[in-house]
């Protein structure tokens, strides 16, 4: 999701153009685009050919979870990368013949085959070395990235599959331009300096104001369901997005790190886009599944 509030921007050379940046310090054209072109991306697919949504997410876990192997592995981590890579890509894809029950038995599967890769992986006569620390790293990795998005997958088999999943989306992006728009305006109270500093009180309340107005209005006019549901749908999305991009950031704080790639210009990885919309998909689905 996107910071709130301003950072300083180094002063470059005088004879050199300086780069425009958003308040958030950020490279606000190129952030633009690319938020233009994976929109259009995600809603070409939703609205025409809803079943290529595993393919889609499919890619995206994969570079995500390779961003996150990749930088804990330069911080010493020694995180099993097929099981991973391998495990999440069963997630998604036995959600297809095997909807929540294929999910959760890949997930198991991950973290078993983790464990035991972990385990032997210097060979049956050295021990492992920060095998706790290892294991639970990369069972971390396992839920928060591929079944988190995994749930995402199971609710685009529904009838209407497609028009779910573009809610949660639509959802989740005006939550986050709410929370910047009132955090840059009226961004006064910081909520939890210690782990981002640029969020405010301020700005959780314009994410609620935008997410729950978004839900009510996607819920009614897209699912034809009635308008309440989309006060909890927008509530809980708010809620989960707003936790992501604090547990998030709190790994990229214990990483000492400040984006987890360099894939999307003016964002950072890909893994810095999504992690507002993983923990939402599971959100999302459970809130649909109840209630609409």
């Amino acid at each position: 999701m996107t910071d709130q509030q301003s950072t300083p921007v180094a002063e470059q050379p005088k004879n050199q153009p300086q780069t425009k940046k958003s308040r958030a310090g950020r490279d606000l054209p190129a952030a633009i685009a690319v938020g233009v072109v994976l929109g259009a991306m995600a809603i070409g697919i939703l609205l025409f050919a809803p079943i290529w949504w595993l393919a889609l997410v499919a890619v995206a876990i994969a570079i995500a979870t390779h961003e996150v192997i990749r930088r804990m592995r330069e911080h010493g981590y020694a995180l099993p990368v097929v099981p991973l890579l391998v495990g999440g890509q069963a997630m998604i894809w036995l959600t297809w013949p095997y909807g929540a029950a294929g999910l959760l038995g890949a997930y198991g599967g991950t973290v078993i085959v983790c464990m035991v890769w972990r385990l032997l992986g210097q060979g049956l006569g050295q021990p492992p070395v920060n095998y706790l620390r290892d294991i639970a790293a990369a069972v971390l990795l396992a839920t928060w990235v591929p079944m988190f998005a995994a749930f995402s997958a199971l609710l685009i088999f529904a009838d209407d599959g497609g028009v779910r999943v573009f809610t949660v989306i639509v959802t989740v992006v005006f939550a986050d331009i709410g929370g910047y728009v009132a955090g840059v305006m009226f961004g006064r109270h910081l909520m939890v300096p210690a782990i981002s500093p640029k969020k405010s009180w301020e700005g959780l309340g314009g994410s609620l104001l935008f997410g729950i107005g978004a839900a009510v209005v996607t819920v009614t006019f897209l699912l034809d369901k009635p308008a309440w549901v989309g006060v909890p749908l927008g509530l809980m999305l708010v809620i989960t997005g707003v936790l992501g991009d604090l547990v998030e950031s709190q790994v990229k704080r214990d990483l000492g790190i400040k984006d987890m790639g360099t894939l999307l210009p003016g964002h950072g990885g890909l893994m810095d886009r999504i992690d507002a919309m993983l923990p939402s998909a599971v959100a999302g689905w459970a809130v649909l599944t109840l209630l609409a």
